[in-house]
């Protein structure tokens, strides 16, 4: 009885038919009892996908609050709400709310992801049950049960089939297998890789050919995408660089701006002042070094980004993996459709002794063309290459329509890819076959390896013809001679070998062609008619070729120091042929330095890792081993972008730094898995990605750069005030419109900021480094102090000339206010001179100067902000010496850059000799 028996874990492909309806207790005729279903079903479960237990909405809110900026920010508001700032403290909290929102709606789609894959099994299935056929839902399912399948079916469960005619399942969503799998009923070896279990059947894949019958061997969480399921939920989901440092940022500014307080407040009392007074003052110093405009400036720089990505066909769903593509170390490349065209195409011809080559890419053959040792040539000016291409054009079951922007395939892509070779050759596929009549085919089966068209040729023909395409080696093996230029000749077999030799070496797939002459009266065939005395024709091979933009891309990425890899579920032969062409990997390089899955499951894990690290090309590999792939990497400090779109691929998309799913031929539960989404799957795509990532960074820590010396700066000026025992002079609500208003009319502009030149000529940013290095820092301190100068300076010189507290301080506020402004040109590089980059490049810098010093003139004259801010009006002199502040400032910064570019430039030298 099954109930004694453990079908877990079991190798059902090595396991004969019988055997394996005799071990699940089921009858390949009648099937299973109903009653027995019911039982069955209790014991394994529904055939279904369960998502685990998700965190309630509410909480998964929450947990949104749960940063330390947050903490800042939340601490803020409520300061400027004590201090009966109702403007300034919902503002505050507005954002802290908005942020809040954005982070769930990110995570919720996360969430989906496991969802996603559940509805993959919501689907019919044609099962046989007390001998009847009957169609159930794919859910009702259990291991025994006999289900029928026909091309159009999607597996609604993983089988071992015990019938299969002319079957063809797609397994891409699985395995990452480019083509359609021909599948046998017969048992195969126990170390059988999954990509190669011929026998079986696995659930989501799609059957496009054919038909067969197969026995249930295990259902919902038991089938291969079940596991995926499994390891869907155990991948941790890493922070990435961005919110890692910002969070690490964050403490240290939460530690630093408590510790000014509490310094403030000790000074204070010591000097005599009162509790109450040192409080305020120390409530002030907290709005001053509190960056109240950060959270926003990084939301609206990252969804800039976004919306330049968006143009470049990459789709960012998750905002911060923006930032994580300008930090990327290692993108993990699948092979086909993103560093291929997706396309099979024939690239060599080989009758006669010649080889010829065919150009251009699989789907515009007016680009293409055949040649001959450089020389183009078109198949009327040969008659063997004639025959060849005629041979792959009758011999044939598909066709290519006119598409909008190419020629669209209807059929097999390795028999489209012949009608194309056809078209570059000068045959037209569709005139060819309305003047002439097939009267008989035999398809292609796998244990014959061929397929036979029979076809009357036209009126002046004397004889009848039997055309073949197939294997290699089986059609050799029928022929007696060839077709040479001047007639028949004996079969060159060992010549031909070689050629097999050559080309499959390069990871093509060879198609061997042959004809039969046979009488008129012929009408039908059989396979023994097939079977001897055939005459050979010539060889077609073909390839999914890489794509030209992809070639410019990976030696783009080289260039920039991130390391390119291949993961994929094809051939190691075709797999190194790809790297090569591609660039990943040097000319030399054979299928024996693609590491396969088999290959991997023998090292241990010092050994794996110094494999990830090591190896370009990886071939014939499982989901677990992309996982580990992507965890070996990260754990050598690199930040990971993998690229997949099949369901195989979704535990590796979710563990990575930045997942990268396929827009055009990605499944669900790979877009779900993924960060960001290609909308034309191509790799050139995830490089300029990666350019816009970068240009992102420096934008944020431009404006990082540029916004912490006000808040520095700010504080200084109240501790200073405090230590001294004199007048405030900037007050706490003066220091919160500085802040709300030149974050958002003169920092943001510094997200709109064009990438520098070279940013992809640089190598990618050590994971480990901060933010801020020693020489921002540096730079930080040196404004913050000229901030605390000018302010200061400029609010006792008033005083000095007579003018009263207010109009001193309102002179502080726009001497802060203007010397931020010129040091936001500055920031516009950090580096660089900005008259090196452009002074005019980015227009956004004065629009926002122009509405910042219309708002400070308002500040200064409206009366009503006089009131709101205890502002006065000021005169042309103040506004003289203002300004000489703010220039003098920029000049200061300037000369801070120019030393440091001759300190690297004298290092370079030095370095050099």
């Amino acid at each position: 009885m099954l109930d004694n028996v453990n079908i877990s874990g079991r190798s059902w492909h090595h396991l004969a038919a019988k055997e394996t309806i005799e071990l699940l207790d089921s009858d390949q005729v009648r099937g299973l009892h109903p009653v027995e279903c019911n039982n069955r079903r209790n014991r394994f479960g529904v055939n279904a996908i369960s998502t685990g237990k998700v965190r309630s909405p509410l909480r998964r809110f929450l947990l949104q609050f749960h940063q330390p900026l947050i903490y800042i920010l939340i601490i803020s508001g409520c300061i400027t709400a004590v201090l009966r700032e109702w403007v300034d403290s919902g503002v505050i909290f507005g954002v802290v709310l908005v942020n809040a929102v954005i982070g769930y709606i990110q995570e919720s789609k996360a969430v989906n992801a496991l969802a996603a894959l559940a509805k993959t099994l919501t689907i019919e299935a044609m099962v046989v049950r007390r001998g009847e056929k009957r169609t159930i839902d794919a859910v009702d399912l259990v291991p025994g049960d006999i289900v029928l399948l026909q091309s159009g079916d999607k597996v609604p469960a993983d089988l071992r089939l015990l019938r299969a005619h002319q079957l063809q399942i797609d397994e891409s969503v699985l395995t990452g297998e480019s083509l359609p799998v021909q599948k046998i009923a017969e048992n195969l070896p126990t170390e059988t890789d999954l990509a190669d279990r011929l026998n079986m059947a696995y659930a989501t894949t799609l059957v496009t050919h054919g038909r067969a019958t197969g026995i249930v061997v295990a259902t919902g969480a038991g089938t291969e995408v079940g596991r995926i399921s499994a390891l869907i939920s155990s991948a941790e989901e890493l922070a990435t660089p961005l919110t890692r440092k910002i969070d690490h940022f964050s403490k240290i500014l939460l530690y630093a701006i408590l510790a000014l307080a509490g310094v403030t407040i000790v000074i204070g009392m010591l000097r005599g002042q009162s509790l109450f007074a040192m409080f305020m003052a120390a409530v002030a110093l907290a709005v001053g070094a509190i960056p109240e405009g950060l959270p926003a400036a990084v939301t609206i720089t990252l969804a800039i980004g976004v919306g330049r990505m968006a143009r470049r066909n990459a789709i960012i769903r998750k905002l911060p993996a923006v930032e994580t593509l300008g930090s990327t170390t290692v993108i993990c490349s699948d092979k086909t459709g993103t560093l291929t065209e997706n396309r099979m195409t024939v690239t060599d011809i080989y009758t006669s002794a010649k080889p010829f080559r065919v150009t251009g890419s699989g789907s515009a053959p007016a680009d293409g063309h055949i040649e001959l040792e450089g020389r183009q040539i078109r198949g009327d000016e040969n008659s063997v290459l004639a025959e060849c291409l005629m041979a792959g054009v009758l011999c044939n079951d598909s066709q290519l329509l006119a598409g909008k922007d190419s020629l669209q395939i209807q059929g097999d892509p390795t028999e489209a890819a012949l009608l194309l070779a056809a078209l570059k050759g000068g045959l037209n596929p569709e005139e060819l076959a309305g003047r002439t009549s097939r009267l008989d085919a035999i398809p292609f089966e796998s244990q014959h390896q061929y397929m036979a068209t029979l076809h009357r040729l036209s009126q002046d023909e004397s004889s009848t013809v039997i055309y073949l395409k197939g294997a290699a080696e089986t059609i050799l093996e029928k022929c007696a001679n060839q077709l040479e230029d001047n007639g028949l000749q004996p079969l060159a077999t060992e010549s031909v070998v070689r050629e097999i030799d050559r080309l499959t070496a390069d990871g093509k797939r060879v198609l061997a062609f042959a004809r039969k002459k046979v009488p008129d009266s012929k009408k039908e065939m059989k396979h023994q008619d097939v079977a001897s005395h055939l005459t050979f024709i010539g060889l077609q091979a073909m390839i999914d070729p890489p794509r030209q933009e992809a070639v410019a891309a990976v030696a783009s990425c080289r260039q920039a120091g991130i390391l390119v890899k291949m993961i994929t579920g094809d051939h190691p032969a075709t797999a190194a042929a790809i790297a090569r062409q591609v660039g990943l990997v040097p000319d030399e390089v054979g299928p024996a330095d693609a590491l396969t899955g088999r290959q991997l499951e023998a090292l241990d894990n010092g050994e794996f890792i110094e494999a990830a690290i090591e190896t370009a090309v990886f071939a014939r590999v499982s989901p677990e081993q992309k996982l580990r792939l992507v965890e070996a990497l990260q754990a050598r400090g690199h930040v990971v972008a993998m690229t997949g779109d099949g369901v195989n691929d979704a535990p590796a998309l979710k563990k990575a730094d930045i997942g990268v799913a396929m827009g055009l031929a990605g499944t669900e539960v790979a877009k779900e898995a993924a960060d960001m989404v290609l909308t034309d799957d191509n790799f050139s795509t995830i490089e300029a990605a990666v350019e816009e990532g970068r240009g992102v960074f420096d934008n944020l820590t431009k404006f990082i750069v540029w916004t912490l010396p006000t808040n520095l700066g700010e504080g200084l000026v109240i501790l200073v005030a405090i230590l001294l025992g004199i007048t405030l002079p900037i007050l706490p609500v003066q220091i919160l419109w500085i802040n709300m208003t030149t974050a958002g009319f003169l920092g943001l502009m510094l997200a709109f900021e064009p990438k520098e030149p070279g940013i992809m000529q640089r190598h990618p940013r050590n994971p480990s480094t901060p933010i801020l290095t020693g020489r921002l820092t540096g730079r930080i301190l040196l404004v913050g102090l000229l901030l605390l100068i000018g302010a200061f300076g400029l609010f006792e010189t008033e005083l000095i000339y007579g003018a009263n507290a207010e109009t001193a301080r309102t002179v502080a506020v726009n001497a802060f206010v203007v010397i931020e402004l010129c040091y936001l040109f500055n920031c516009r590089s950090l580096s660089k001179s900005v008259f090196a980059l452009g002074f005019f490049t980015n227009l956004w810098v004065f629009i926002g100067v122009a509405a910042m010093l219309l708002l400070q003139i308002l500040y200064t004259y409206l009366p009503v902000m006089n009131t709101l801010f205890k502002s006065s009006p000021i005169g042309a002199a103040s506004w003289t010496r203002i300004g000489a502040a703010g220039l003098l400032a920029f000049l200061i910064v300037e000369l801070e850059k120019w030393v440091n570019r001759k300190r690297d430039a004298l290092g370079k030298s030095d370095h050099g000799i």
